[in-house]
């Protein structure tokens, strides 16, 4: 086998794992609080969110790290810490526990997607990219078409067996990644002048308020802690914005986030991944709580879902291309509002999978299919293609606050579960978020040639072209 094509399958298992744990945990979660029987929903969400919200915020940032001291050494480091967190994952004893270890596995995670890229491009010509590419994105709707049977499986044995998994494949990515990949490094390296107080300011404020939805329930939304985290939130997330201004080298880097359809693609991400999470634990808790099914066979039943997208992916990116991604991923939000009415619909308190459960996770497969290559499309051809690999980071940065924000905002919504009932403010959830990213796709309207952009720092994917 050519040695690219070594890098390539060494590549996309770093993407595959660290994008397995975004979906395979879900399915675990009932396992999950029913050993930690002494701690309440929302504490027990901060096992998702830990991970989404730090693997979130540390990606641009640990691209630029890279960057400078190195692709190849980045990526195995970030694959050596991801793996020793998932042992830590499944030693924990407690909550608290593993959600610090979930805090330092996504610290790893971050490193893995950037760097992924980096090192896999230089290995094609410009002709072969597209494929290179599209084989490194499929390897993320794998993992989450993996991931509700997988969890499934390995949960029938213990929870613990969800982070287990990694271990072997960890180490093995490891041993053959330290033999193929090459050390590659950015022709300059002042992008590696990171800002640390905004990378600091941005997880902790998303966490602030992530944190007040959560808890605003039980500690009541007008409390004084409560709106102590929103105000601390805001002071946060100020500081980030007027730092996207002022600083050299920003987390958010500003002449990106300035153009228009570059935004609003993030934005829709933002929004649909609200919907998209809340859909999938919903749908675990909905199937184990309310139609008393266990876990394996409640993977088992949401697994056509990922998979139909999946299969729907590639198709996808080619209607894009002929009717524009901003109006074949609107298509696809609405498919997936649609969906969550059929649910709001048709779902009770009896078991009917084939005829109620089924169609609406085949319908909102096939709108993750569209939606997920037209955000990519939609934000590649907003930007010129030597600041892609940047942009993609943001782009998955803002997906990954969407998922945590659409975990966070489920939890309240579903309060008590005591039947079918408690879940229609959850179909609503995904109505409104789906609806509202659909409008933010539309409104990016025809995509032309990309404007030039000119950064305040050397771009980091110089090694690239």
């Amino acid at each position: 086998m050519e040695r690219r094509w070594q890098v390539l399958i060494v590549v996309c298992v770093g993407v595959f794992v660290a994008s397995l744990d975004l979906f395979i945990v879900n399915i675990a979660f009932p396992d999950i609080a029913a050993d930690f029987s002494g701690a309440d929903l929302g504490d027990l969400s901060w096992v998702l969110n830990a991970y989404t919200i730090v693997f979130a915020a540390l990606l641009v940032p640990a691209g630029r790290i890279a960057d400078a001291v190195g692709r190849k050494r980045a990526f195995l480091a970030g694959l050596a810490v991801f793996t020793l967190a998932s042992a830590a994952c499944a030693l924990a004893d407690s909550v608290e526990a593993l959600v610090a270890a979930r805090v330092v596995q996504a610290a790893g995670a971050a490193f893995l997607l950037p760097t992924s890229l980096g090192l896999l491009l230089p290995e094609f010509t410009a002709e072969q990219r597209p494929v290179a590419i599209g084989i490194w994105a499929a390897s993320g709707g794998v993992a989450a078409a993996a991931g509700p049977p997988v969890g499934g499986l390995l949960v029938e044995l213990s929870w613990h067996w969800v982070f287990l998994v990694n271990l072997p494949i960890g180490l093995a990515a490891i041993v053959a990644g330290s033999r193929i990949l090459h050390e590659r490094r950015a022709a300059d390296a002042r992008g590696a002048r990171i800002d640390v107080l905004g990378a600091v300011a941005v997880t902790l404020g998303i966490a602030a308020l992530i944190a007040a939805i959560v808890n605003g329930e039980d500690w009541g939304f007008g409390s004084g802690r409560v709106l102590g985290l929103l105000l601390a939130a805001t002071v946060l997330l100020a500081i980030v914005a007027r730092r996207t201004v002022t600083h050299e080298a920003p987390v958010l880097e500003r002449e990106i986030v300035g153009v228009r359809s570059f935004r609003l693609a993030v934005l829709g991400g933002l929004l649909f991944f609200v919907a998209f999470s809340a859909m999938l634990l919903g749908g675990v808790l909905f199937l184990t709580d309310v139609w008393q099914r266990d876990v394996l066979t409640a993977g088992l039943m949401i697994a056509p879902g990922p998979a139909t997208a999946a299969l729907c992916s590639l198709p996808g990116a080619r209607l894009g291309q002929r009717f524009g991604p901003a109006r074949v991923g609107a298509l696809g939000a609405l498919l997936v509002g649609a969906a969550a009415v059929w649910w709001a619909w048709r779902l009770g308190d009896d078991v009917a999978f084939a005829t109620d459960f089924l169609p609406g996770m085949v319908i909102s497969g096939v709108g993750v299919g569209l939606v997920n290559p037209a955000l990519t499309s939609a934000a590649a051809a907003s930007l010129p293609p030597d600041r892609f690999a940047t942009g993609a980071a943001v782009l998955t940065m803002g997906r990954q606050f969407g998922t945590a924000l659409g975990v966070a905002l489920l939890v309240p919504i579903l309060g008590t579960v005591d039947g079918a009932g408690a879940f229609d403010g959850a179909w609503t959830l995904m109505v409104a978020a789906t609806a509202a990213a659909g409008l933010s796709l539309l409104a990016i309207g025809p995509l032309g040639a990309p404007a030039p952009v000119t950064p305040s720092t050397p771009p980091t994917t110089e090694a690239l072209a």
